[in-house]
């Protein structure tokens, strides 16, 4: 039924309540009532047949389909939030009709301009709800993580949302477009000020996602801020990282541009994770190996082939040494020392241990001595990278390595204690 025949349901009402000796004020209102009445009812009633009916029969048409984009649409209810677009536009069209006999007023003008600038608003709504699902989809494929696009589906939402409200103004006010834009101008400066996060975090964005700096599920350490996590989020104006004490750190998205920071993503690719810890040999205990000591070298299974090979060895070189003594004094010729001997052990217990990398590089090695003693550095990568048993394969190593240290008659320097100085402490301890 079009607007001009409801107005003329309109007139008849009013001429049969005349017939009736109902004045002309009391039938305007009364008119206006029943309409207002009959149009919230039927808002009302095709809002609930909507959602109820065609939405859900929509629904199971879209669940039958055998692609699993169109169910995104469901799940960020973009169709529902669209629907309500349709009361609204039912009650635009019935706003004539009601205040049809108040044409000395301007209301109906203004609640259709309201009733406009809701239904953009519903539009953009429901715009933001198919952004939603754009974005699910991008992120359905296997270059999304390295190249997310969070940060341009803000940048789209902030621009829908500033030309739906220039629009709105325009709606309102009856304010030219081109006029609100040129008095922007003249603001651009504040503007700037105002969307300084912004702008730096959407340019962020783009050289953070061009050039794989970092995305969602890296492990980044960033001193700074003191975050040390994995990424959750990354958006316009921050970047979500949830530490490992399940604290959150939001920083700045530009600063990841700014500042400096470490993303692990290298090593968990890699197939490995660097162990790199010395411990401190005490120097006092550092000597030539003596027959006894070389003897019982023997007996070690992963020593066996290297001391024999190291004596024979040891053995041609100090007999080419013509004139010399090698009894008179241990410093003349080649010896075997304890902690040469040592550092070959656990060279041959890195090369045994099965949770070592044997690809990627791994060493014994000494570091300059300090007065702390003379430190052995184990430089290797563990097969896993996950915390808990990257740990524990590091536990193990060093646990042993402290266990066996006194078979090769070395000492773990540390510093003195109470107990050391207490005249009951036992001066025979090796540690």
């Amino acid at each position: 039924m079009e607007t001009t025949e409801l107005n003329q349901l309109s007139q008849l009402a009013h001429e049969y309540l005349s017939s009736l000796g109902i004045g002309d004020e009391y039938s305007k209102y009364l008119i206006s009532g029943l309409w207002m009445v009959f149009t919230l009812l039927i808002t009302w009633l095709t809002n609930k047949l909507t959602k109820s009916y065609l939405l859900r029969f929509i629904e199971k048409l879209v669940r039958k389909t055998k692609s699993q984009y169109d169910d995104l649409l469901i799940k960020r209810h973009v169709l529902r939030r669209l629907s309500n677009v349709i009361p609204a536009l039912l009650l635009y069209y019935m706003l004539p009709v009601i205040f049809q006999p108040f044409t000395e007023n301007d209301i109906t003008e203004l609640l259709q301009k309201i009733v406009s600038s809701t239904i953009l608003v519903i539009i953009l709504w429901s715009f933001s709800a198919l952004l939603g699902v754009v974005n699910d989809i991008y992120n359905t494929f296997s270059y999304a993580k390295d190249r997310p696009i969070r940060g341009m589906i803000q940048i789209i939402e902030i621009a829908a949302s500033f030309i739906t409200g220039l629009v709105i103004v325009h709606v309102l006010f009856d304010i030219d477009i081109t006029k609100i834009v040129t008095g922007l101008g003249a603001t651009a400066a504040v503007l700037l000020l105002v969307f300084k996060d912004t702008i730096l975090g959407f340019v962020a964005g783009i050289q953070l996602s061009a050039n794989k700096m970092v995305s969602a599920g890296d492990w980044i350490t960033m001193p700074s801020y003191k975050a040390d996590g994995t990424v959750l989020d990354i958006t316009l104006n921050t970047v979500k990282v949830q530490n490992w004490d399940k604290t959150i750190t939001t920083i700045p998205t530009y600063k990841l541009v700014e500042d400096s920071f470490i993303n692990w993503k290298g090593m968990e690719h890699s197939g490995g994770r660097r162990i790199k810890r010395s411990i401190n040999i005490d120097v006092a205990s550092v000597k030539f190996c003596s027959a006894e000591m070389i003897e019982r070298f023997k007996k070690i299974r992963l020593l066996h082939n290297y001391i024999v090979e190291k004596e024979d060895e040891l053995l041609k070189h100090n007999k080419q040494k013509e004139g010399e003594s090698i009894s008179e004094s241990l410093a003349n010729g080649r010896r075997l020392t304890n902690i040469g001997v040592f550092r070959k052990y656990l060279e041959q217990y890195l090369q045994e241990n099965p949770m070592i990398n044997k690809e990627m590089t791994y060493m014994v090695r000494q570091l300059q001595p300090t007065e702390k003693g003379q430190p052995i550095e184990i430089y290797a990568f563990s097969k896993v990278q996950e915390w808990i048993n990257y740990e524990s394969i590091q536990a193990d190593i060093f646990d042993h390595i402290l266990a066996v240290v006194g078979e090769f008659e070395l000492r773990i320097y540390q510093l003195p204690s109470g107990a050391d100085l207490s005249p009951h402490h036992n001066t025979k301890a090796t540690l």
